[in-house]
């Protein structure tokens, strides 16, 4: 449609703008977006915040997967197209004049546009993180404080705004959204785990909740992209588009396919669920430790290196299932980990040296 032509026109000036006047930035702005890689919420957010406080650090996990679960149906109700490979195939540009993007090895995103779940994964966790420190400083109001919990509340939320819009400007600058894509995923990402402030059930949420939740998420898309199959509606349109208009065709990663985050959410849902009715994670945290800070110090500082090793196991990308599968159990191992794993053997080992002290 011409509205949507004149949207995607104005938001190539937008990325040629910053390509062109923010070339010294691109550093920073490359960390930006592996910042708001949706996959740091599981390596390293999760970890941190599950010690410090275990009603945040699930609600984090829940916020990221439903909300990564929402940005894939709306990127397939939505079409949305990627700036990379939108100049090269709109005839709105005269005698194949198309605009000059330039790429990098992070630009290839091979789903579709719009909602950008960089921008919403992140809006999303940082939501949660941010409501989450404001809890603690609520007390404050009344030991008349109420000075230093509103400079409190006003830095937080100014630091939650520059992150974002890093986030979203570093997606802007590789051409992988178009500007409306990152304002839609920031307020998405808002609505999802504002949503989540008023769910306390969750906190108590059994295995087989767990279980029915991942089964209901994973038959909805699935009979979602069916349908839209039967209809003659391909969802995996973008995949050609961007094997086809990636400057390098070693940057395509089948990381980034529909289906691959799917399959990592719902992985690591799974193991959150397992690691938190586990008798392992009953054990090490409800006990005496959870008031030990030396136990949490420990607990974090053990999961996020343990966390560092899973980036070196390498999945197999040339058969999809197969990819599919050890994908899902690898996601299932990182908050397993985390909540009961690490802090049974912390557990464990504190228990062995008082005795010895003793």
């Amino acid at each position: 449609s011409i509205k949507m032509d004149l949207l995607h026109s104005n938001g190539v000036l937008i990325i040629q703008h910053l390509q062109r006047d923010y070339r010294a930035y691109q550093d920073f702005l490359n960390f930006m977006s592996h910042v708001g890689d949706p996959r740091n919420i599981f390596s390293f957010y999760f970890p941190l915040w599950f010690q410090l406080n275990q009603v945040v650090g699930t609600k984090m996990i829940w916020v990221a997967v439903i909300g990564d679960w929402f940005n894939l149906i709306f990127k397939w109700i939505l079409f949305g197209h990627r700036p990379y490979w939108w100049v090269h195939e709109t005839v709105i540009y005269p005698n194949q004049s198309s605009p000059c993007l330039e790429q990098f090895p992070i630009t290839c995103e091979t789903g579709p546009g719009s909602p950008s779940g960089h921008a919403m994964g992140s809006s999303c966790v940082w939501y949660v993180m941010v409501t989450a420190a404001l809890s603690y400083t609520v007390r404050w109001k009344e030991k008349s404080a109420i000075t230093l919990h509103r400079l409190t509340w006003s830095l937080l939320w100014i630091i939650f705004w520059i992150i974002q819009i890093s986030v979203c400007i570093s997606r802007v600058f590789i051409a992988t959204h178009f500007p409306h894509q990152v304002i839609l995923g920031v307020f998405a990402g808002i609505l999802v785990a504002e949503a989540f402030e008023h769910t306390p059930a969750i906190q108590t949420a059994s295995l087989r909740m767990y279980i029915k939740t991942n089964l209901f998420l994973f038959i909805f898309a699935l009979g979602f992209y069916v349908v839209l199959k039967l209809l003659n509606i391909d969802l995996l349109w973008s995949v050609p588009k961007a094997k086809k208009w990636c400057a390098n065709p070693d940057w395509i990663n089948i990381d980034t396919t529909p289906f691959a985050g799917l399959v990592r959410n719902l992985g690591a849902f799974f193991g959150l669920g397992i690691g938190i009715n586990s008798e392992m994670f009953i054990t090490s945290c409800k006990g005496k430790n959870s008031c030990k800070i030396s136990f949490r110090v420990l607990c974090i500082a053990a999961s996020l290196a343990t966390l560092q090793l899973y980036n070196f196991v390498k999945i197999p990308t040339h058969t999809e299932y197969l990819f599919y599968i050890l994908s899902f159990c690898k996601s299932a191992a990182m908050p397993l980990t985390v909540v009961a794993l690490v802090p049974y053997c912390v557990h464990t080992l504190m228990r062995t040296t008082d005795k010895k002290c003793n």
